[in-house]
């Protein structure tokens, strides 16, 4: 049987033989040209001697898809530092206009609460100077008192205004009761007697009630409104300063600089691979959403309260003539007034004659001031009303919700982020340049979990963001009370040694702040229940009214001694 050739037809293997050298030298890697990466690496403030100029072997690299590369092994450490500090700087920037906007509506609510009171205390001594003279300069003490305990009060001060203001109009009807009775002669324990009378008496008419109702919810829902907006820019200057987990960095890297190894430089990351590398990077940031929102939502319904009948404003203008009022009313019914103190304190002594007479020259009261005129308003340094500044701060408010659910998105759209919506075949999926085929996990720690581009350890949440939205808890419960006129005293969430001491039995973290409300609410019942045991109804109270009261009465007393 013949043997068959081993070779192919003579036309075939010519054809062979030529084509050759051809797949082999197209077998071998084409040696791009990496100027225009060098040229960007070296705009970075890179050095010139770290960039190749041309492709080499890419097996030194550690994030970046290896193969031939436009990048050295000290390119990809550079490059990794470049991108960490960019993506700081990007929520930086973001994070600054809103940490901005609420310093500078603080600065501004916080200068004009302080002028207010600094003109109304300035009103008013120049008007009770005017109408009453040396009369008014021998007892100004008693009104320079009161506006300081407000200052104070307004800072942060542990003031009571309800016992404050009663303190005031205590003193006040003790230097009243002498002027108007200046025949007699009285200790002091006879004018501590006639303090007691002030609110059975009502010498003052209903000036007192009326004006401690509405000095308490001012300057309750004036102090908390400024302390929130202190709250709000200092978690986002703590919150914005965001140091990313080394997964964080390879992610980030792997996003926005290794495209520059494979001589992409033009082309963006895919939006949804971008989407994924910034929630995994913010994911705690993402936790703070619900809080930051409820806080905002608060934060509105006590500005609320500064438009209305009980503003600052409206109340601090006209308080020299609602005290002149008060003393007008004193004088009055000052017969009736010292008839009853009369009957109830013993009849005082009368002074010799001579000194009755110097007393009587030096008392008595001019005419009333002129009617307060609601349209005026004051001069302040923030050089504005009350009204115009919180129509400007709602409006900020408003555009501050869901600020941290939407930061991934908002860089991710930025120009300097070289992401933004870029069409999808035409992106960097974080290995070519192609479609991005993963969908988008969704915002907060939890949901990292399925995190295709960062591995997010779900375990163990940021500490100084759990105490930024402790921080927004605890301010947005006392928003709460503020906007219905109470005034809770809330544990510094600043001061580490909170809650030592404080006979409180639980640590801050572990006390809710429903509980906080629950103490304060029946805190202002205490005194109509310690009035009521006085009477003969108290005999009728069970065994187990009994035990709530003193209850009751334990948790005041601990708020007290807190």
């Amino acid at each position: 049987m013949p043997r068959r050739s081993a070779c192919l037809p003579p036309l075939l293997c010519a054809v062979a033989a030529c084509s050759l050298p051809l797949l082999l030298l197209a077998a071998e890697p084409r040696s791009r040209n990496c100027s225009e990466v060098r040229r960007l690496y070296v705009a970075k403030g890179f050095g010139q001697g770290d960039a190749p100029s041309h492709e080499i072997n890419g097996d030194h690299l550690k994030v970046c898809p290896q193969g031939y590369t436009c990048c050295s092994q000290e390119m990809e450490e550079k490059y990794s530092q470049q991108s960490k500090h960019d993506f700081r700087n990007a929520v930086v920037e973001f994070s600054n206009h809103l940490q901005t906007t609420f310093s500078s509506r603080y600065k501004k609510f916080d200068e004009f609460f302080k002028e207010l009171l600094e003109n109304a205390e300035k009103s008013l001594n120049d008007m009770f100077l005017r109408t009453y003279g040396r009369l008014y300069m021998q007892n100004s003490e008693l009104f320079k008192d009161l506006f300081i305990e407000l200052k104070r009060y307004y800072v942060g001060g542990n003031v009571n205004l309800e016992e404050m203001l009663n303190d005031f109009w205590a003193r006040l009807l003790e230097r009243m009761f002498r002027l108007v009775n200046p025949q007699y002669h009285f200790t002091d324990e006879y004018l501590e007697c006639v303090s007691k009378y002030t609110e059975q008496l009502k010498p003052f008419g209903d000036v007192p009630r009326k004006l401690k109702l509405q000095v308490t919810r001012a300057f309750v829902a004036a102090r908390t409104f400024a302390q929130g907006l202190a709250v709000a820019r200092d978690v986002v200057t703590k919150v914005s300063a965001v140091n990313p987990t080394p997964q964080g960095e390879r992610a980030l890297l792997k996003m926005m600089y290794c495209p520059y190894c494979r001589g992409l430089v033009t082309v963006r990351p895919c939006y949804n691979y971008c989407f994924n590398v910034m929630r995994g990077c913010l994911a705690n940031q993402g936790d703070l959403d619900t809080e930051w929102n409820n806080f905002i939502d608060s934060m509105l319904m006590v500005a609320e309260r500064l438009e209305g009948p009980f503003n600052i404003e409206s109340v601090m203008d006209p308080i020299d003539v609602k005290i002149s009022d008060a003393i007008m009313n004193m004088q009055e019914n000052s017969v009736q007034v010292s008839q009853k103190v009369f009957q109830g304190c013993g009849q005082p002594k009368p002074l010799t004659q001579g000194r009755a007479s110097r007393s009587v020259s030096e008392s008595g009261f001019s005419a009333r001031f002129r009617p307060y005129n609601p349209e005026e308003r004051p001069t302040t340094a923030a050089g504005t009303s009350l009204d115009r500044l919180v129509t400007d701060v709602k409006e900020k408010l408003k555009q501050a919700k869901k600020f941290w659910s939407s930061l991934p998105g908002n860089i991710c759209n930025d120009e300097k982020m070289a992401a933004g919506r870029v069409i999808e075949d035409e992106c960097w999926n974080g290995s070519a340049k192609s479609r991005y085929v993963f969908a988008v996990t969704g915002n907060g720690l939890a949901n990292q979990v399925n995190n295709p581009e960062v591995e997010v350890d779900i375990t163990k949440p940021d500490i100084v963001i759990r105490q930024q939205i402790m921080a927004l808890r605890v301010m947005t419960n006392k928003m709460k009370n503020a906007y219905n006129g109470n005034d809770v005293d809330f544990l510094d969430i600043s001061d580490e040694s909170s809650g030592e001491g404080s006979g409180s039995g639980c640590e801050f973290q572990q006390c809710s702040p429903e509980f906080e409300f629950n103490v304060t609410e029946v805190t202002g019942k205490t005194n109509k229940i310690d009035k009521n045991t006085n009477t003969s109804a108290a005999a009728s109270i069970g065994l187990s009214q009994a035990a709530l009261f003193f209850s009751i009465f334990f948790l005041a007393m601990q708020r007290q001694w807190r």
